[in-house]
Formats: structure tokens, C-alpha cells, sequence
């Protein structure tokens, strides 16, 4: 099995042309492409070329043919506007990011109702060469646009593994579900490196991204129940009151569920925050799940989540996100 995702090479543009217009001139097209070697194949109406190519085809395009009646896609994915082609094409920087694996992890610490730091939540940071930082907001939106979601998710995942030698305790790690094509590919240089840098599975906790809007949850499944047969662990982030999610609890029975941080913020001024917070409390213990409570930013709500029985603490609170560097093995 081989996967287009593993390697970020150049991409391939497929345009589909459409329209009397346009059908007239696109002999013209494929024989220009040929001929300047940014022609891959082409079939019918429809023809693929290289990202220098589509550059090209672009201009041309914009000048001589009727744009609306011309779409693109990449890796027999869904066809799009082709005006959505220069996102693509203007992202290209996000290859570099990957190959180069510019991404380092900041750790943010867990406390249990002691005080005492339970674990650590690896969040990547990314840099450019000259040191400065590129906001997560635009590397995934990035990735998104050139299909490279699974590239950058697998070397975010790798770098959190690494950085769990810098600690003893546990390790969470955000996954991106979607990002995976198989689990049992994709996910095996994971497992691969966790070995050979001797962490022990169970100090892995990987962590789903937006539960809310998981919409495969077979997929989902898949990916879980991969983890649990290799011995590491699972958590469900931004667990709230929305009946998607709590019907995804009982099947899934993950190991940890943290609560969303806008039903923890405030929560013990709110009472409407005190009915959703007390009955993801009462889920996770039905479950056996160890319930967390994310973004505590004031000792009241953690006071008032400590005394109804949660067990796990994050938040700006107890700590912001720091470099690995500063663990040195301190716990």
C-alpha cells in the first residue's frame, strides 16, 4: 500500500474544461503544455499538468478562455472553482514547512486535584528559517488547501513523541482524524518511533481534535481501537453538551474526556455552565473515563470543579505553554 500523502512532493493539477468556447481552443492547450513539459496526461475534456503547468494554464487561461466553465481538482479529490487554484498555488510554502519539519513542541502542564503535574499536553509551535513564528491558524489552513493535512499531522505527531523522552509523566498528543487515511499505515511510523525511543505506550495519550465535529466516526473507531490494540491510550477534547458527542461516548469508552473550556470558564458563577459541567462529570464516570477540565484561567473554577469530583486540571492557571527545553526531567 502506498499513500500520496506520506511524501510531499509537487502536486498535480486535473482541469476539467467545459463549454463550446473553450472546447474549441483546449486542442491548442494540451499541445502548448506538451510541448513546454508541463503536460502529465490528458483524456477527453479533461487534462492533468504540474504545478508550473497550471501557473501557466492560469494566465492563459484568464486571457483567452471562459474561467467560470473550467474547475480543477487534486488527487481525484472534489472538483473547485478554479479562481480557488491560486489559494493552492500561493500556499506552496507550506511544502517547505513539512519537509524541512520547521515544527517544535511547547508543553503545557496537567495537575491532578492535588496540584501535582499529571502530564503534559504537547502543542506544536512552527518557525520560520529567520525564527519567526507562523501561527497554527495559517499552517493548517495551508496544509488544507494543498491536501497536505496528513503530512504536516504526521510530523506534529512524531515531534510530540520525541518530546516525550524530555518527561516521565504522560504525553498528550492532538490528532486530526481526518488527516488519516489508515490507521494502520499511517500510523505505524508513530508506533515505530515510540518503540525506539523506549516510551512506554500507555505514557502516550493521543488526543481527538474538534470531537464536535467528527462526522466519520467508523473511521474514527478505526483509529482508536488501533491505538488501544497498540497499548496507548486515547482522549476526546471539547466535549460539550451536544448530543452528537455524548452519543459518540458509549461506543468510543475513551480514556480520558476533557470538557470543553467554555463550559469551565465562568462555571462557578453559572448555573447553566453547573448543569452541563456536572453531567459530563457524571458521563465520564459511567464510562470509566477520567474527566478533564481544560482552560481554567481563575482558582474559583477550579475550586468548584475540584469539589465536584474532576480529576484533571489544565489552564493558563497552572502553567502557559513552554518549550520542552525547560522540563529537563523536573517532574
Amino acid at each position: 500500500m502506498s499513500c500520496h500523502a506520506c511524501v510531499v512532493s509537487n502536486l498535480q493539477f486535473e482541469i476539467m474544461v467545459e463549454g463550446e468556447p473553450n472546447l474549441s481552443i483546449y486542442p491548442e492547450v494540451v499541445q502548448h503544455m506538451e510541448r513546454n513539459g508541463e503536460l502529465v496526461r490528458a483524456e477527453g475534456n479533461a487534462l492533468v499538468v504540474s504545478e508550473t503547468g497550471m501557473r501557466d494554464f492560469l494566465d492563459f487561461c484568464y486571457d483567452h478562455m471562459d474561467s467560470d466553465k473550467v474547475l480543477f481538482r487534486l488527487d481525484e479529490g472534489k472538483w473547485r472553482l478554479l479562481s480557488e487554484s491560486e489559494e493552492v498555488l500561493e500556499s506552496q510554502w507550506i511544502d517547505e514547512v513539512i519537509r524541512k519539519e520547521q515544527v517544535t513542541c511547547h508543553a503545557q502542564p496537567i495537575l491532578d486535584a492535588e496540584g501535582d503535574t499529571y502530564a503534559h499536553e504537547m502543542l506544536a509551535r512552527f518557525y520560520r528559517e529567520d525564527g519567526t513564528m507562523i501561527y497554527p491558524g495559517e499552517i493548517f489552513g495551508a496544509a488544507k488547501k494543498r491536501d497536505r493535512l496528513y503530512a504536516l499531522d504526521r510530523i506534529c505527531r512524531m515531534a510530540a513523541v520525541r518530546a516525550a523522552s524530555f518527561t516521565d509523566k504522560k504525553v498528550f498528543i492532538n490528532f486530526i482524524p481526518t488527516s488519516i487515511y489508515s490507521p494502520e499505515f499511517c500510523l505505524r511510523s508513530t508506533t515505530m518511533l515510540a518503540d525506539r525511543l523506549g516510551v512506554h505506550p500507555d505514557r502516550l495519550v493521543f488526543e481527538v481534535v474538534e470531537t464536535e465535529k467528527v462526522e466519520d466516526t467508523d473511521h474514527l473507531k478505526r483509529i482508536l481501537a488501533f491505538y488501544k490494540e497498540k497499548g496507548f491510550r486515547y482522549a476526546l477534547d471539547d466535549v460539550g453538551e451536544g448530543y452528537s458527542t455524548l452519543d459518540l461516548l458509549s461506543e468510543l469508552q475513551p480514556h480520558y474526556m476533557k470538557l470543553d473550556m467554555q463550559y469551565v470558564q465562568g462555571v462557578a458563577q453559572s448555573e447553566k455552565k453547573q448543569q452541563t459541567a456536572l453531567a459530563f462529570l457524571d458521563e465520564a464516570i459511567k464510562l470509566g473515563s477520567v474527566p478533564l477540565a481544560e482552560g481554567i484561567e481563575v482558582e474559583e473554577d477550579f475550586e468548584w470543579l475540584k469539589e465536584k469530583g474532576y480529576m484533571l486540571f489544565q489552564g493558563y492557571l497552572f502553567g502557559r505553554p513552554a518549550p520542552i527545553g525547560t522540563l529537563e526531567r523536573q517532574n
